[in-house]
């Protein structure tokens, strides 16, 4: 059985997941009429503050549909240059909807400054783009699963909103982040007028993720996603293993969270590596080859892949280690013995 730690991504469902789909009612949902969607979309609403709720395919859907409805052509966004939505989303704000993104440097806890965010707002001026919107990003993946506090979340809200502005929270892991802060996820989305999350990570549900936001906004989002294809018809199937995944697993969250720090003690006492996030605030493990290593990250990735563990690397000598559902402590003294192996040569 391979042990998988390129992302939370690659999870199964679960056997009630899949009990879930199969025995889901459905209907057309571009009609409004799919109940199971109708259901795991007041769920979501109802788990962030919000007022209403859409379900997409994706993750970087949602962070599109939002960006796009906040924002009219020629409009800036101001967001983390380490952000996914900056990084990761194929530019599909500025192919697909002419908004100008507007890069700041992300600090290693994953924030923005707040003097640099005020600083970016544009005058008004006719040779600038409109300032529009901020994005943060809660958890932060490109910075070792770094989780934004409420406070801070809530000094951007007030900003946002002196300046007259929007803000775009993409809490894809927004769960993982309650979790580690031990409070609900509405208190995270309360300062943002959308904020996005995943199903298809942390909470191991196969597809989707819901964008949630006020009545006004989701209505103006809905005819979004159908101008972007993603209007899905009999989705309730999808849309069930969503509702299980929001009833059983935020609470489980605290359990990937200690592996994490468990597998970072573990590989942090091995020979030839340094690990960036000795204290994971998450599920996430980044660590680097120390020049003295023996081999480089794709080096690495195939002595491990010989010992049926498959890592993620995110540069020549950095790699990235998700934990999961899928990954329980038995999987998790394997995964630290294939490393001491790979690294010895003895593969």
């Amino acid at each position: 059985m391979l042990i998988d730690l390129r992302s939370d991504t690659v999870t199964q469902p679960t056997p009630e997941m899949r009990r879930a789909m199969a025995e889901a009612e459905v209907g057309d949902d571009v009609f409004g009429e799919d109940p199971t969607i109708n259901r795991l979309e007041a769920m979501a609403a109802e788990r962030m503050g919000k007022q209403a709720a859409i379900f997409v395919p994706s993750g970087t859907m949602a962070n599109l549909v939002a960006l796009l409805t906040h924002c009219r052509r020629g409009d800036e966004m101001i967001l983390g240059d380490l952000s996914h939505t900056f990084l990761y989303e194929a530019g599909g704000a500025a192919a697909l909807g002419g908004i100008h993104p507007r890069p700041l440097a992300t600090a290693a806890d994953g924030t923005l400054d707040l003097q640099a965010i005020e600083d970016a707002i544009r005058p008004d001026d006719v040779h600038f783009p409109i300032t529009r919107l901020v994005c943060l990003e809660n958890t932060h993946n490109r910075c070792g699963g770094a989780v934004l506090a409420s406070e801070y979340l809530g000094q951007v809200g007030e900003l946002v909103r002196r300046k007259g502005l929007k803000l775009h929270i993409d809490g894809a892991r927004i769960f993982n982040a309650a979790c580690a802060l031990e409070v609900p996820a509405h208190v995270l989305a309360a300062p943002a007028d959308s904020i996005a999350f995943c199903l298809s990570k942390a909470l191991c549900a196969p597809v989707g993720s819901l964008l949630c936001g006020s009545t006004e906004f989701i209505a103006g989002a809905r005819r979004i996603r159908k101008q972007v294809g993603g209007g899905m018809r009999q989705a309730g199937i999808l849309a069930a293993a969503g509702i299980v995944a929001l009833e059983t697993m935020p609470d489980r969250l605290a359990d990937d969270h200690r592996r994490a720090r468990v597998l970072a003690q573990g590989l942090g006492a091995l020979r030839g590596l340094e690990i960036e996030t000795p204290e994971p605030a998450s599920n996430m493990v980044y660590f680097r080859l120390a020049p003295s290593a023996p081999l480089d990250a794709a080096g690495l990735r195939e002595r491990l892949r010989a010992e049926r563990v498959l890592i993620h690397e995110v540069g020549p000598r950095r790699v990235r280690l998700v934990l999961h559902y899928w990954i329980d402590d038995r999987a998790l003294e394997a995964v630290l013995t294939a490393f001491a192996r790979a690294l010895n040569g003895s593969t």
